[in-house]
């Protein structure tokens, strides 16, 4: 098109004003108001002149754009006005998706926040005694109950006191006197959030000694040498990626060393010619020679997952029962939680990170401790169907396979193809890199459409539905979807077949 062309259609664009005063355009600005429909209509008409200026758009094209305009600014005040966090279908079969918000919250948990953010309430308010209480309260008494259950363990290892409170394993400093054996918990905001402030507390100006098979990065390309690096500690690498001994860690200790530091591989695994210190090897070493030990678990179960078919997680109570001072996870992974970051270990450990002046600034607000509380309490309860994670874990192959095939059935275009086969889900999110599940996935493919143009048909549906894409198949793991979207997915596959 040429210049003197596009200058034409340039002049054939309505003012702004102009626009406003058109009776379609001012029944939305009487809506919605004037200032967010003046936005949109510069949006609109500025698209236009980069459609011109691209030459996509000639005197034909922009006569038929300009008589949908009033279409236009309405799609345009629809994406301005309109959540941009939505709730999506999760068809991939990974549980804890990232991307995807990670662990569904249980409806409890839900109703809690409802009734506590909705009104005021006691977050930091004693009742009976009318002063100033703490908000970490909420969770403390029921992290009390579920971690109570620390093992005794010879050579004075994590044990139970007479009364049941929790003790955990206490390292005899280089004196003889051994430190408070109570264990606790705090909340910040994630697990990243978590590692920093007890590193941090427990480290600053000191070296901390790592296995350099554990230096591992984590999602958005957050490295554990970065985090300890702000923490102001100092890393001691030791062994090499696949093998390191109980006596590297030994040689690696002086004067200025303050923690070992354990950090599980929840998201990859290194195989073949590899060693790794046990964790009873640590907590010997960290006894005899006057250091904490701190774990970094990152997923946090507190379930056995070896009943669900996940081998080879840890959940926190191994840990502090394998005598380890203080354990860091996170609440939306196996907890099943909200997003949070966990410390559990001996009470006079985490009392010095309480009083960092980094936990205020860390720490959580109500929404984050009215969905946790929830979720602990369904756990105290043994209600572990109650929290969608575990739910999703325990459905069996069957189960899924049933619903594949009712919503094959109801697939009746000739031009959508869906067929049953054997699958598999993941964990995701950072948890247990070598589980699988064995699953019952649907097979869809539709005439004139690629793989990815049928996944982004599904995606464009309202709400819209996360597929899997594999060797030119869309798949979609009913396993992550709740029972009542699976008509919501039979509708989408009827809309795009037509």
């Amino acid at each position: 098109m040429k210049g003197t062309a596009k200058s034409d259609l340039f002049r054939e664009l309505p003012a702004v004003d102009e626009l406003l005063r058109a009776p379609d355009v001012a029944r939305l600005t009487a809506e919605t108001g004037t200032a967010a429909v003046t936005d949109a209509a510069r949006a609109v008409l500025a698209r236009l002149r980069q459609e011109i200026a691209s030459g996509l758009l000639d005197r034909p094209a922009l006569q038929i754009a300009l008589r949908g305009v009033r279409g236009a600014i309405e799609e345009q005040l629809r994406l301005a006005l309109g959540y941009s966090l939505r709730t999506v279908i999760n068809a991939t079969g990974v549980i804890l998706h990232t991307n995807l918000g990670r662990a569904p919250l249980a409806e409890a948990a839900l109703a809690h926040i409802r009734e506590t953010a909705g009104y005021y309430s006691n977050l930091e308010f004693e009742i009976e005694a009318g002063v100033r209480g703490k908000r970490d309260v909420h969770v403390e008494r029921l992290f009390q109950r579920l971690l109570s259950d620390v093992a005794k363990v010879s050579g004075g290892a994590a044990g139970l006191r007479p009364g049941g409170t929790a003790e955990a394993a206490v390292p005899t400093s280089t004196q003889g006197t051994p430190a408070s054996a109570k264990i606790s918990t705090i909340v910040v905001n994630n697990n990243a959030a978590a590692v920093l402030l007890a590193l941090n507390t427990l480290a600053e100006g000191g070296e901390v000694i790592v296995s350099r098979g554990e230096l591992v990065e984590i999602g958005g390309s957050f490295r554990i040498p970065d985090v300890m690096a702000k923490s102001g500690a100092t890393l001691r690498e030791v062994g090499t990626t696949n093998r390191t001994r109980i006596a590297d860690y030994e040689k690696a200790i002086h004067e200025r060393t303050r923690l070992l530091l354990r950090v599980h591989r929840s998201n990859f695994e290194i195989t073949g010619f590899t060693e790794q210190a046990s964790t009873a090897e640590l907590v010997e070493l960290a006894r005899k020679r006057g250091l904490s030990l701190m774990e970094d678990l990152g997923s946090g179960a507190l379930v056995d997952l070896e009943s669900l078919g996940v081998a080879g997680e840890p959940s926190v109570l191994d840990s502090l029962r394998a005598g380890v001072d203080v354990v860091t996870y996170s609440g939306d992974k196996l907890l099943g939680g909200p997003q949070a970051g966990l410390i559990s270990g001996r009470a006079d450990l985490v009392a010095r990170m309480r009083s960092n002046s980094l936990f205020r600034a860390l720490r959580v607000d109500k929404l984050t401790y009215a969905a946790l509380e929830s979720t602990l309490l369904a756990y105290i309860k043994r209600d572990h169907d109650a929290i969608p994670v575990l739910k999703m874990m325990r459905i069996t192959k069957d189960e899924i396979g049933k619903r594949a095939e009712v919503l094959a059935g109801q697939v009746q275009s000739p031009n959508m193809k869906a067929e049953v086969s054997d699958g598999e889900s993941l964990m995701g999110g950072g948890a247990a890199p070598s589980a699988v599940l064995p699953t019952r996935l649907l097979v869809l493919s539709c005439e004139g459409l690629s793989a990815d143009e049928l996944a982004a048909r599904l995606r464009a549906s309202d709400p819209p539905i996360i597929a899997r894409v594999e060797e030119g198949r869309v798949l979609l793991d009913l396993r992550t979807v709740f029972l009542e979207q699976d008509q919501m997915i039979a509708a989408a596959l009827g809309r795009i077949a037509l």
